[in-house]
């Protein structure tokens, strides 16, 4: 028998029995769709997030605190001390102040290209116009980053006037109308200054924020609108307490490669800082996600265990009830080879019949279940729930066929072993 018939025998035979097969293929399928399905969700997320992570552009900055050695160990409140000042983070996050000795050491550190003190900003509110009055916070805005755009462009770093890219969310309260109408009109923000006086200053909206999961925490200043809130809010504080720093952003050369990138950090460290690329402040999120899937294809695996005992099952009693045909087989010549390649490739054909009839519900089911997500998660533009991989797709068929094969062998062998004489005797 040549190989070709082997294969066609295979596949005839492999449903001979429609029933047992039928329920093998099941739970093959129901550990298939499970597994592409779970995958499918870890993809969407994670490649949404790294596409957004692209848009930003800042791979090149890192954000650089002080060193954090006094913090209790236990996590319970720390002793106070005049140096620290608030932080990113939940309420009550401290952290110990850089200065402007700080910025120069850091701009010293060998790798470091360019160091930016970050320049905290407290908004009282935003109005525009005769409207009511809103609160809004600022973030802090880096050469290199760009902000997902309903309208408008992004900030001018170098511009000599005030500028502001506004949350789409400001729109309607505001009453600015569309994004469109609102780009080129002008609000006015406000601060207290060190004294306990509300100043402000105008800013022209040239752009109108999309939300995201990397999204801006409020509204991205330039540099002039950032220098003036900061001089305005600074103006009766003392010197010293003005010129204090819960973090800087430092740029350097990313194309030079991780390990240049650890060495760096290492040397930050060394100096007495700490260091975080915005990869790393994402990659709590990531993890979170990926031990999510990672849960939920342990449950995909259970059932193509199940399946794999259900496959040993459903070919041991094909072998017994085949068992003079199989020695019919190789009394005519047939080798143990051929005989043992026969069984393992109908374990291999029931697999791909189930893992392929898994992997199309799950990507039915995904285009769904995304067309119905992608209305509720509207404020989230550019995001594919479930996204299918055709890399992982293929994993997910070859990997189920590879457990389908593993289960056939033991039926198999036996098939392959059999006495032809005892097998023809066989009743």
């Amino acid at each position: 028998m040549r190989a070709a018939d082997v294969v066609t025998s295979a596949f005839r035979n492999a449903f001979r029995s429609r029933l047992r097969t039928s329920l093998t293929v099941l739970a093959i399928f129901i550990g298939a769709f499970t597994l592409s399905l779970t995958n499918g969700l870890g993809t969407g997320i994670n490649r949404y997030i790294d596409d957004t992570v692209a848009s930003v552009g800042v791979d090149d900055v890192m954000t650089v605190t002080k060193a954090d050695e006094d913090a209790p160990a236990d996590g319970g409140p720390a002793e106070y001390d005049p140096n620290r000042i608030a932080a990113d983070g939940p309420p009550g996050t401290t952290t110990t102040a850089l200065t402007d000795d700080d910025i120069e050491t850091i701009a010293d550190v060998d790798g470091v290209q360019a160091v930016e003190p970050v320049k905290e900003v407290s908004t009282d509110y935003v109005q525009h116009g005769d409207g009511d009055r809103y609160q809004l916070s600022v973030s802090q805005f880096v050469p290199g980053m760009k902000v997902e755009l309903a309208a408008g462009a992004q900030v001018d770093l170098d511009a000599a006037d005030p500028q502001v890219v506004l949350p789409e969310s400001y729109l309607e309260p505001l009453a600015l109308g569309s994004a469109a109408d609102a780009v080129g009109q002008t609000v006015v923000l406000a601060v207290t200054d060190g004294t306990g006086t509300q100043v402000t200053t105008e800013a022209e909206v040239v752009g109108i924020a999309e939300p995201g999961v990397i999204s801006m925490a409020g509204a991205v200043p330039n540099d002039a609108l950032a220098q003036t809130l900061h001089d305005l809010q600074a103006e009766g504080v003392p010197a010293a307490q003005a010129a204090r720093y819960a973090q800087a952003s430092v740029t350097f050369d990313a194309a030079a490669g991780e390990e240049a990138t650890e060495a760096l950090r290492d040397r930050l460290a060394d100096a007495g800082y700490t260091a975080s690329t915005l990869q790393d402040q994402l990659g709590t999120i990531t993890s979170v996600i990926d031990a999510i899937v990672l849960v939920l294809n342990g449950f995909a695996v259970i059932a193509l265990v199940a399946a794999g005992i259900g496959i040993v099952n459903t070919l041991f009693m094909a072998v017994q009830e085949r068992t003079r045909e199989v020695g019919l087989m190789k009394a005519m010549g047939l080798s143990s080879a051929r005989v043992f390649a026969l069984f393992s490739i109908e374990a291999v054909v029931i697999g791909l019949v189930g893992s392929a009839l898994g992997v199309l519900a799950a990507i039915g089911v995904g285009q769904l279940v995304g067309g119905v997500a992608g209305d509720l998660l509207a404020n989230l533009p550019g995001l594919t729930l479930i996204a299918f991989d055709p890399v992982t797709v293929a994993a997910v068929v070859l990997g189920v066929m590879a457990i389908a094969f593993l289960a056939g062998t033991l039926p198999a062998l036996r098939a392959a072993r059999q006495d032809p004489i005892s097998s023809l005797r066989y009743e």
